[in-house]
């Protein structure tokens, strides 16, 4: 049993494989957060308030009830507790905004409650729920929580849903999907900064005694700061220590706090919060209507970073990623950095043929086929192929590139328009725009309406007509710049704070359209890289493009950072940069650093000579021999390229530990000549393995206690080992 419930103590216990997490309900009330970690016997959950200084109490409980210093388990504002809260309510009577919601009832849910209109993880056979039902007795409104586990990958949910039973408006002023209350400090805090083409650069820095926080108000969870982060123990590394990890299954503006509180004597508390905030999201709750939060997701794990970045990991192969469409992932060769708009049917023909030749699965045509489109300056909006590259139409044209042996995949851009577009010239009123103010231009581009279901409709339609008999088997669905003077001409002032909000709603609304109508298509996810690389993205798209930058020298540093929240079978990875690739140490480089996740090529296969093409068919070959251990396996990081002057290690292994696939990637050379100790510490030590690269064997011991790599004085030098069991 995953969910227990204590009737008689108001105790509420839920377990994963490895860990236990505890809810109290104080004075038959409030429920309180008890303990959450290593699953034990008997946890300890003897947590009292504090009661001293200026902490405001209830006086039929009197100071044994401090809710300032109390571990509260769902906070709400203006009932005594100062700290960052997970709920702010207006009560549109009295305009007041405090609440208080006690505890109602509570019952066990076998799989989970889904949550309409935003992507949630799917439940399997093992998924339990706990419904905890909150009332506020003043509005009568109703506040049911909800914690949904998922046992084998040591993951939590949460999420709840607002019902208001009042009779006059609520307006949801802040919404906070998770809150914990640690009864400790002195944590680090791990995030991932970064911004485009520097997405995820991974950081460390301890928390300080007040507020800190990630954040973004752009409309997407962006490049500048991903919503997963860790608290982790000061002593903690890789694979020894304490670490909670955290994440948001939501693709617009986010907010993560970590806020730590100091009380006299010494006591201190921290409390994390993961949700929508409440700078980019209002909502106004009529009466009888409900409210349900975006999911948010809570791990731990004793055993270091890189366990929690484990349990991340099977959770979103398991229960956010869409199902596999091909037997093998394919191997794309893409038209962008090749030909950029200079396409047409001839020469995608053309290059498909190539791409086949070099056994590569298929051809992605990127920016460039339809409308007016031959620069980026005009036809956004207008979904119909270009006739002047395209006479014949989509689908024979389509036809002929899959006779060359093939997939075929396109590239679309659903959420933009450019000015000079037929769309904005009928429908200037469709894009993201502020009454009285001029909206800003980004690459020649406004943000549609997706808030708007008429905008969605157009393009329902328009996808629907220009791909209608056309066999597309992948596609790549950009999104290339952030929204501003956010305004929907479909909303009544009063609900305009929805705007943001409503506007993500209607982008996963297109994304399960894509999906139903293309039941067996891969979409890979793009927002200028990896501008939109969260969880809601993750629910319809196989993999996401984890970054415009694919310079080794940079990409190292973004795929580490990327690793630590997400599996790398979500993390597309290109050679790209012809010239470069033209010197057979940088492609075979680019290669080593590209096999971090799962591979593709972005470059001109026509101007290269056919040594080059030999060999990257040789690539192709040897990643189809790690595509499982890369796909699927564990995940382990050696080295951190932040912390080891860009030198960058790592390995999977497979559930039985019978195959071990261990990277070193240098990108500056090394004139010292550095020697590092790799641990392989899930390697079988009972167990005699071969590295299949040198066919030098090596005991399973022996790679627990660690082999040595010796640095290179040359730049963009890389080692690997594969180890097979004997």
């Amino acid at each position: 049993m995953s969910v227990i419930i204590n009737k008689k103590d108001l105790r509420f216990t839920l377990k994963t494989d490895n860990t236990m997490y505890v809810i109290g309900v104080r004075y038959g009330k409030f429920p309180v957060h008890l303990y959450y970690g290593k699953k034990m016997k008997n946890p300890p959950v003897d947590y009292h308030s504090v009661s001293r200084g200026f902490e405001a109490y209830y006086e039929e409980y009197g100071e044994e009830f401090i809710p300032d210093s109390e571990t509260m388990e769902f906070p709400f504002f203006g009932s005594g507790d100062y700290r960052a809260v997970a709920l702010k309510l207006r009560n549109g009577k009295t305009g007041g905004d405090t609440t208080l919601f006690t505890y109602k009832n509570a019952k066990k849910i076998k799989g989970r409650v889904d949550i309409p209109g935003v992507p949630c993880a799917d439940a399997d056979e093992n998924t339990e729920t706990l419904e905890l039902a909150l009332v506020d007795e003043f509005s009568n409104c109703e506040l049911k929580l909800y914690y949904t586990v998922f046992p084998e990958s040591d993951v939590i949910s949460r999420y709840f849903v607002l019902e208001n039973n009042s009779d006059s408006e609520m307006s949801i002023e802040k919404c906070m999907s998770l809150s914990l209350d640690i009864p400790k400090a002195d944590f680090d805090m791990v995030s991932f900064y970064g911004a485009h083409c520097r997405e995820r650069k991974f950081q460390r820095q301890a928390t300080i005694r007040g507020m800190q926080s990630l954040y973004s108000r752009r409309g997407a969870s962006s490049h500048q700061l991903n919503p997963f982060m860790m608290l982790v123990d000061k002593k903690t590394t890789e694979e020894k220590g304490e670490a909670y990890g955290f994440n948001f299954c939501y693709s617009g503006s986010f907010l993560d706090e970590v806020e730590v509180s100091y009380y006299y004597g010494g006591v201190e508390r921290t409390r994390v919060l993961v949700g929508l905030g409440q700078e980019c999201f209002k909502w106004l709750l009529k009466p009888g209507e409900k409210f349900a939060s975006p999911e948010a997701i809570v791990s731990y794990s004793d055993k270091g970073m890189g366990q929690v970045s484990r349990n991340m990991h099977r959770f979103i192969r398991k229960h956010i990623l869409p199902k596999e469409p091909y037997a093998n992932r394919p191997i794309v060769l893409n038209s962008w950095e090749a030909f950029y708009f200079d396409i047409d049917a001839k020469l995608m023909v053309a290059f498909a043929k190539e791409a086949a030749k070099y056994d590569m699965d298929m051809l992605v045509m990127d920016d460039g086929w339809f409308g007016a489109r031959i620069t980026d300056n005009a036809g956004l909006g207008d979904w119909y192929e270009n006739k002047d590259r395209f006479p014949e139409g989509l689908k024979p044209f389509v036809e002929e590139v899959k006779a060359q042996g093939v997939k075929f995949g396109i590239w679309i851009e659903p959420e933009m328009v450019n000015p000079d577009s037929y769309l904005y010239r009928a429908h200037p009123d469709w894009i993201l725009q502020t009454p009285g103010y001029k909206p800003l231009l980004w690459r020649s581009q406004y943000v549609l309406d997706m808030a708007n279901p008429e905008v969605v409709q157009y393009l329902k339609d328009s996808f629907a007509k220009v791909f209608k008999d056309v066999s597309i088997d992948y596609f790549k669905w950009d999104m290339n710049r952030h929204l501003t003077t956010v305004y929907s001409n479909a909303l009544p002032p009063e609900r305009q704070g929805e705007a943001s909000y409503r506007h993500i709603l209607g982008v996963y609304e297109l994304f399960r359209w894509l999906r139903e109508q293309y039941p067996n298509a891969m979409i890979e996810n793009c927002s200028g890289g990896g501008g939109r690389y969260d969880l809601g993205m993750m629910k319809y798209s196989t993999q996401i493009w984890t970054s415009d930058n694919t310079d080794p020298k940079y990409r190292t540093y973004i795929q580490h950072g990327s690793t630590f929240g997400y599996p790398t079978a979500t993390m597309s990875c290109h050679v790209a940069h012809v010239e470069d690739c033209r010197n057979p140490r940088f492609l075979d480089y680019r290669f080593r650093v590209a096999m971090n996740g799962p591979i593709g090529y972005e470059l001109d296969v026509l101007q290269l000579e056919d040594s080059i093409k030999n060999t990257m068919k040789k690539q192709v070959a040897e990643f189809r021999c790690y595509e499982n251990l890369i796909l699927r396996g564990d995940f382990y990081r050696l080295l951190n390229p932040v912390e080891n002057g860009s030198r960058y290690a790592y390995y999977f292994v497979n559930e039985d530990k019978s195959q071990i696939l261990l990277t070193y990637l240098q990108n500056e050379g090394d004139p010292k000549r550095t020697k590092f100790k790799l641990k392989v510490s899930a390697a079988d030590k009972n167990s005699v393995y071969i590295d299949r690269l040198s066919d030098k064997k090596i005991t399973g011991a022996e790679l627990r206690a660690g082999i040595v790599v010796e640095s290179d004085t040359e730049e963009q030098y890389s080692k690997m080992f594969w180890f097979c069991k004997e």
